[in-house]
């Protein structure tokens, strides 16, 4: 099945054999430090820029309804983010390796590994970013 929203994304996770864990780092489109003249002029027309993290979090599937719930939920935070990468792993027994998951992928997203996780933008749909 090819995901085209997060709609998708939450009915995939939950048809799963075992119970599973979505992992959400939200990121913040910026310039680079040092831009040059392209590289700002880009950036202003909403192209180009790099992805910084700027908050993670994960969640079970019975703990999300929506991509309008975990919007709001990002809200309250009062951070501002342009998209969310996701990925799913089942459900581990120890939160340990939760955490561990999402470090390794906030660490892969700031060098730049992208490929591997699933962007949507805050109306849930789907991203290219690669």
């Amino acid at each position: 099945m090819t995901i085209a929203t997060f709609a998708d994304l939450l009915q995939e996770a939950r048809k799963q054999p075992k119970p599973q864990r979505l992992l959400f780092v939200f990121v913040r489109a910026e310039l680079p430090d040092f831009p040059d003249a392209e590289q700002r002029r880009r950036f202003e027309q909403g192209e180009g820029g790099v992805l910084v993290p700027v908050i993670c979090v994960d969640k079970s599937t019975e703990e999300l309804s929506s991509m309008a719930a975990l919007v709001e939920e990002s809200r309250r935070t009062e951070i501002e983010w342009d998209l969310v990468f996701t990925a799913a792993m089942d459900d581990p027994e120890d939160d340990t390796e939760v955490e561990r998951q999402l470090q390794r992928m906030m660490e892969s997203l700031q060098m730049g590994n992208i490929t591997a996780y699933l962007a949507f933008d805050h109306h849930g749909y789907a991203v290219n970013v690669g």
